[in-house]
């Protein structure tokens, strides 16, 4: 038999798009001290800089898609995903090198909302 929770349909995204994601997973979770003088590097207009939307975007992606495991699936976004990603995009040489953003410890990271209309919600086309 069928598991309960399984169905013929696709399931799903949880975030309507990349911007949704930052907002909901990245910028509250992953609270890292950031600015000219801090060992980490972000820029609250991260979607402002090509390489930290695509690197975000897979991030996302990974994570919707691993999200679904109930095991093992967010440990291994963690290690195989997150951790290596966020190291680049983070990295005082990475995209965000010439940002100015900063944050004070233990606070979210940086954030300023892109356009309207730039990160439509992709669910529909899902």
């Amino acid at each position: 038999p069928p598991h309960p929770d399984s169905s013929d349909t696709e399931p799903t995204l949880y975030y309507a798009n990349v911007d949704e994601f930052v907002r909901g997973q990245i910028i509250p979770v992953f609270r890292r001290r950031v600015g000219e003088r801090a060992e980490h590097r972000w820029a609250a207009d991260w979607w402002r800089y090509p390489e930290a939307v695509i690197r975000l975007e897979a991030l996302w992606r990974a994570w919707e898609s691993l999200r679904l495991d109930p095991a093992l699936g967010i440990s291994v976004w963690l290690r195989d995903h997150a951790d290596p990603q966020l190291a680049v995009l983070m990295d005082p040489d990475g995209p965000f090198k010439y940002s100015t953003d900063t944050n004070s410890p233990g606070e979210p990271l940086p954030y300023t909302p892109p356009p309207e209309g730039l990160f439509p919600d992709v669910r529909d086309g899902e």
